[in-house]
């Protein structure tokens, strides 16, 4: 169990929290009301509604907006969302996995198809480039709980596999089966997380330039900018100096 690693989660990249607020609930709300209706609308009976809660708790959702979400799948009259992943390359060589929550495929295949083409990319089969991920379970936590020692022994004492500090805040890794369980082993030492998702982590990274970063971002902020697409995962690992040119 490595106490860190040069891997930065990639659902946002720097600067992207001030996003449109309006288009970031709108995400949150799809995966509340999806994973209340998937199981039982009770955040204790329901690991993934928990999770879905915690990270629109993070992002400082409204709660009356949170219960609505939930009451929606409750009553029966939400709309049904299909998962669906997207495999493609983006510039540079680097690989993406684009996970979406859709109540209209055509729709969003078309869409992510054109934001990517756009920005110097291209979408691949099914399996073209998630061979090259593990999946895995990923738990947030803000750099505020502690540093990385405190983390890493809670982690290591809840039964994670792998931990990645830095100023950004704490990433805590698990085996798909152990993530709601690791989660909930770590509360009573720092808290609810930020989010506790499964997620696909590189197993070998591409660094990109200054050039082929600058259409890279365009690229993500495009997808980001669709309400279907809920997470962009990728294997690209940005030198300081690049980001810092970037802004």
């Amino acid at each position: 169990m490595a106490g860190h690693s040069k891997y930065k989660n990639i659902m946002y990249r720097k600067g992207a929290q001030d996003k449109k607020r309006s288009g970031m609930f709108s995400k949150l709300s799809r995966e509340i009301t999806v994973a209340a209706k998937m199981g039982l609308p009770d955040p204790d009976m329901n690991p993934r509604l928990r999770a879905a809660i915690n990270a629109a708790k993070a992002q400082s959702m409204p709660k009356d907006n949170i219960q609505r979400s939930v009451d929606k799948a409750a009553r029966g009259d939400a709309e049904t969302y299909e998962e669906i992943r997207y495999e493609g390359f983006g510039p540079g060589g680097v690989s993406l996995i684009i996970e979406a929550l859709t109540d209209n495929r055509n729709r969003t295949a078309t869409n992510v198809r054109t934001a990517v083409s756009k920005n110097g990319g291209n979408l691949g089969a099914s399996g073209s480039v998630s061979h090259a991920f593990d999946r895995v379970g990923l738990i947030n936590y803000p750099a505020t709980v502690g540093d990385s020692e405190k983390v890493f022994e809670a982690a290591l004492d809840a039964g994670a596999e792998d931990v990645s500090s830095s100023d950004d805040g704490h990433e805590i890794w698990t085996e798909i089966g152990s993530l709601h369980e690791v989660a909930k082993a770590l509360e009573p030492t720092l808290g609810e997380a930020e989010g506790a998702k499964l997620a696909w982590r590189p197993q070998v990274m591409v660094e990109v330039g200054e050039g082929d970063a600058a259409t890279l971002f365009k690229l993500i902020d495009a997808l980001d900018d669709d309400d279907d697409v809920q997470t962009v995962w990728g294997n690209y690992d940005i030198p300081d100096d690049v980001l810092e040119k970037l802004g």
